[in-house]
Parts: structure tokens; sequence; C-alpha cells
């Protein structure tokens, strides 16, 4: 048995594209969904559903966290809008072929022309495309549709026309269309729009079959693409049409076997009906080669121009002056992996670029900006090397054994020892921090730049610190951050300088660990109490003047004011009790109540409050003491006075009264 595989088989431009997106979010540990199978292959869909790729039917229906992933054949207008509604996070990998189809369907609104799509209705990408279309428009599946259209509706013969046709239409019929529109129509504009991948594999499909006795189609059931392979290999020679190699036939011996592939059938899955089909290892590896030379052809060292014509969430397109359509992937646009196109590039810039790859059968170039611009940059880095510069940069990947920091799209290295001043600090809290660093190595063989992040953080500090000296005075505020803290105190850097706040100055209140007031990170304002210049240490306060209790007590509870207080205390002699927040009074056991008693708890307990006289205050030695009975004995003597001073009442009896009673009457 002889086999012949066709040149071009396998993914197309546009299939590739998807896959490898879903590919990239599972790489990046994503969580991808794709609206509707991501392929007309089912081997394929299971694969990616084996990895946690989920199949929706509709936008709304789309897990949470998940991506969205929009196949290549595109959706409707509605549906985009549906996406936008509901804020999903989305990657739009419609084939670009397809959207230049939407584009097209658009314009003809607007030119009031009527569109002409020839495609199966019923396909997504002609729905997709349907639905941008704001006039009249017609779908024919072939040339015997648009003669019965053309009779059914004369006007179109004199009537503005746009015809396209679905990417993967029967070129044959296309042409028999082609030459109708152009006998009929006397103002049509016709557009070529047929992916010239298609059109290749159905001419080399054509050719194979007219050579062989039997051609085997591989791909899905449900591929258009496939199914237009399988039509026109079947009017050559016996066809059949399988989805993968275990539904292969038996063929006789001897015979001729064409074998060719839908553009959206894995490599994987041709390889494996070739290992089945033939027992000759040659024929497999000759196979490998044609795939490996139509899917790649190098074109390193070779730059051009060209003009950001259309940018997506995971390309820039370029015009570059030639036939093939230019587009830069997002690996390859920046340094920078969390960039986004829209930021780096904009519509009409004209970039420098170098060709990464070509593919004349799918008729695309893969181009980098970033090369082009790291090759400039090892010159400009270089210089900075030999002048000793520093740098500024963003940290945008921490790795094994450092960081990464991205300058004028280069990558410099930045071993952990160079990347922080002190040695242990987490490194993983500089991700996405702007950094000063200078250039310590630069090895151009290696494609490698070391810097340091540390030197630069140690001068600065260094220079800091010096004029900090300079200028510090006893009593200046500064506001600093907490670096640390102790059971003794809080560190604060002021600013390259570190001052210590002892636990006594944190606040007026007794404390038992600095972290009842401050902790780590917090921004505080500090003054400077004490300076030890030749030891380089710096005593501050946190506390103020003004908020001090005592002070407070002395401008508003003089001796002799009568207040409550709370009972926060008991001792054998008296009980301590809360005047203000951070001053405690002590009512002596012989001031708790106007009578003798045994012990406090016979009258008092925590918690209590109780109405308060202050009868002493000593500033000097901070003591308060307080009375109870004083209060009480105050209170006795307003009530004396006020029964003393109270007016007669009026006489309820009297003896002589009761005399005149017993007093006999004359008679």
């Amino acid at each position: 048995m002889k086999i012949k595989v066709a040149k071009t088989a396998g993914f197309c431009f546009g299939a590739k594209r998807a896959v490898d997106m879903v590919y990239g979010l599972l790489k990046e540990g994503r969580k991808a969904a794709t609206l509707g199978a991501l392929l007309h292959n089912p081997q394929l869909v299971e694969e990616l559903e084996s990895r946690g790729v989920r199949v929706v039917g509709s936008p709304k229906d789309t897990p949470e966290g998940h991506v969205l992933v929009l196949r290549s054949h595109g959706v409707t207008a509605e549906t985009e809008e549906e996406i936008g509604r509901l804020g999903l996070e989305f990657l739009d990998a419609t084939c670009p072929f397809v959207k230049k189809i939407h584009h097209l369907a658009g314009c003809s609104s607007e030119e009031n022309r009527t569109f002409i799509l020839f495609g199966d209705p019923g396909h997504p990408e002609v729905k997709g495309t349907l639905s941008h279309c704001k006039g009249p428009y017609f779908v024919c599946r072939d040339h015997k549709e648009l003669q019965n259209l053309l009779k059914s509706h004369t006007e179109l013969t004199n009537t503005p026309i746009a015809a396209a046709a679905q990417t993967t239409f029967h070129m044959g019929e296309w042409e028999k269309c082609l030459e109708t529109l152009k006998k009929v129509c006397t103002n049509a504009s016709v557009f070529d729009t047929i992916c010239n991948a298609t059109a290749k594999r159905q001419k080399e499909a054509l050719d194979l079959a007219k050579s062989c006795d039997c051609m085997v189609v591989v791909g899905g059931r449900d591929s258009s693409n496939t199914a237009k392979l399988r039509d026109i290999c079947a009017g050559q020679c016996r066809t059949y049409l399988i989805e993968k190699a275990s539904e292969l036939p038996t063929f006789s011996a001897g015979l001729s076997v064409g074998i060719t592939a839908g553009a959206s059938t894995p490599a994987s899955i041709i390889k494996e009906v070739l290992v089945t089909m033939a027992e000759v290892n040659s024929t497999e590896q000759n196979f490998e080669e044609m795939l490996e030379e139509s899917l790649k052809s190098m074109n390193t060292d070779e730059k051009v121009h060209g003009v950001v014509v259309g940018i997506s969430p995971t390309e820039v397109y370029v015009d570059v002056g030639r036939k093939q359509a230019g587009f830069i992937p997002v690996a390859e646009l920046s340094n920078d992996p969390v960039a986004k196109p829209e930021d780096i590039v904009k519509m009409g810039d004209e970039l420098e670029l170098l060709i990464m790859k070509t593919n004349d059968q799918e008729g695309t170039i893969m181009l980098s900006k970033r090369r082009v611009d790291a090759m400039k940059g090892w010159d400009i880095i270089q210089t900075a090397l030999d002048n000793n510069e520093i740098l500024d940069g963003k940290v945008i990947e921490v790795v094994k054994g450092g960081v990464i920091v991205l300058w004028e799209s280069m990558r410099v290295f930045v071993p952990a020892s160079q990347a922080t001043v002190n040695r242990g600090d987490d490194l993983n809290e500089m991700q996405g921090q702007e950094v000063r660093f200078r250039v310590i190595e630069v090895d151009r063989k290696r494609r490698r730049a070391v810097g340091s992040i540390r030197s630069v953080l140690r001068e600065e500090r260094r220079a800091a610190q010096q004029k900090f000296w300079e200028q510090v005075e006893e009593g200046q505020e500064f506001t600093g951050k907490v670096k640390s803290l102790t059971s003794f105190g809080a560190f604060v850097d002021l600013g390259g300088v570190d001052g210590m706040v002892h636990i006594s100055e944190l606040s007026w209140n007794r404390v038992k660990h600095p972290s009842e007031v401050v902790n780590v990170g917090d921004t505080v304002t500090v003054y400077v109490k004490g300076l030890d210049r030749e030891n380089g240490k710096i005593s501050l306060g946190y506390k103020r003047a003004e908020d001090n209790p005592w002070v407070k007590l002395e401008r508003e509870f003089p001796t002799g004011t009568v207040c409550e207080a709370k009972v926060v205390g008991m001792t054998e002699f008296g009980a301590f009790a809360s005047v203000i927040p951070g001053i405690d009074g002590l009512i002596h056991i012989s001031q708790i109540a106007d009578r003798r008693i045994d012990k406090p708890q016979d009258v008092l307990k925590v918690g209590d409050t109780v109405k308060v006289k202050i009868t002493d205050v000593d500033l000097e030695r901070h003591r308060v003491s307080l009375s109870i009975r004083a209060v009480l004995e105050d209170e006795q003597a307003e009530a004396d006075a006020a029964a003393e001073n109270a007016p007669a009442e009026a006489v309820v009896f009297s003896t002589e009264d009761a005399a005149v009673a017993e007093e006999p009457t004359e008679e």
C-alpha cells in the first residue's frame, strides 16, 4: 500500500491561535471556559475537558473564576454585547480572517449595499457575520441557491451589492458564483474572503484525490472545512471521513491512499492515523517533516517596519507591506508579562520588528518587537555598567534566587543577596515595585545582565543619614514608619535613620507591650527627646504633653471636686477608683462609708460606679485621694441646713384646746 500525505494538513493559523490561547491560560494556572466547542474536533475538546476546560452554551453560564474564550469561528454582535454587560473576563480567539468578514458586513450596511454571504446558514461563522449587518442581506449555500435568489429578486441585478464567502467555502462553488455575479449584477463589489489556507488545502486535496485510489480525510464530522475536503475528494475517488485512527477501514494491498486533514485537526491525531496505516517508519518521518515544514518557516535576523492596524488582548496586528498578515503575539511585544498591548502600542504606531516565523500556506508572519528592543538595549546597558549609572526599573517577576527587573525592555536579574538592604527580607513584597539599581555584570554571549538594588539602597541610606544628623535637633518632629517592636519599645524609621520610642513614651496609660499602641508598618508622628551623636542613637517621644491626664486633672478636677469614679481595684486598706482615663485615686477604708467598716469589700466591689470627692492631689508624686464619706457628710450637712431654714408648719394639736374643752360650763 502506497501512502501519500497532503503537504498542508492539520491546524490552520486561526485554529492553532485559538488552541494556543487556551493552553496559555492553563500554563498560567488560570481556569478556562470556551463558548461552544473550541474547534469542531471531538478528540481535542475531550482532551481540553480532561484538563479542566469547560464548554458553555452562553456567556451567562461561564463559571465564576473562569476566563471565557471566544472560539475562532467568532460570535454574534449580540453575544459580544452580553459579555460586556456581564463584565466577564474573556479572550477573543476569533480568526482575523473572520473578523475581516464581520467588518465587510458592517461596512456594506453603511454604504447602502445589500450583503450576500456564501456559506452554511447554520454555521457559527455565518451567524456571527450576519449579526453585523444592519441592512438587507441574503445567504446562499451554493451556486444553485444564488441562481434561485437572482430569479426571485430581480431587483438585485441593479442594486449595489457586497458579496463575500465563509472562510471555508468550497472554492469550486465560489468560482461559479463569481462568474454569475459578474454576468448578472451590474453594481457588485465582490471580496475574496475564503481563507488562503482553506483554498490551498482544497486544491491539494483535489490533486491528491486525482492521483490516488482512495482518500482519507481526518477531522471532526461537524467541521465545515473538513466536510468540504470530503466532498472535493469524493468527486474523484472513494473517500472516507474519520475522526480518529480506530475508524480506519481495511485497505487492499497495492492501493494508493491519500491522506489530508481539516484545519481543526490536531497533528497528534493525523500522526496516529499514519502510524496505524504505515508499517515503515519512513512514511511517518516524511509526514512529520512535511508537517513541520508547512507550519514553520524561520526567517530570523530579518527586520521589517510595520504599522499597527489592530490590537487584541493577545496579539497586535501589523501591516508590513507584504501579502502576508503580520501579527505580534503578546509574549513578543514586551518583556513585561503583565503589560497590556494597548498600553504599549497604539493604532498607527510605526514599529521596527524582527521576523520570527513565516507561514506562506497560512499567509501570516509572526513578528517580535521585544527582541528588537532587547538588541538595542544591550549597548545602552553596557554603557550604564561602564559609567556605574543608576537606573530606574520595575520588578516584574520573583524567581528562584532573586528577582527580575525590567528596564527599557531589558530583563535584568538581581540576586537575592543584592535585592534588599537586609538579608532574609521577603522578595515577594517587591513584586510590581519601582526600584533603583545599577548594573554590575553584562554577559552578551549568555544574554545575561545582573544588577544590584542593595548597593543603591545603601548609598541612599548613608546619604540620608548624613543629611539627617546635620539637621536634627531635640524637640524636632518627624513622620516615620514603625519598623519593629520589642518588649521595651518601638523602632521607627525616620528616613534612613532609626529611632526608638521607649514603652513608657508610647502612652500616658500603662501598657504591657508596644503592640497595644502601634503596629509594624504604622505611620506615626514622633519628636526627638534625646540625641546620642557619638553612638548614633535617637530617643523619641510619641505621647503628647497636651494629652497628659495629670494636666487635664489639674485643669478640670481641682481639689474639692465631686465626680463619679469607677472602682478598679481592692486592697485591705481601701479601694482604687478611676477618676479619668490614666488616673486612679485611692479611697481609704476610713473614707468609704460614714460608719466604721471591717473591710472595703463590705461596701464596694470592682466595677461599682460611686460618687467621690477629690480631697487631695499630689502632682509631683502622681497621687490622688478620694472620699465617699466626705460626699455623704456634705449631703447630710446640706440636709440639716435645709431643715433649719424650713418655715414653721400649722398647729395640728394644742393643750390649750384640751383645757378649754374640760372647763365646766355655767348653768
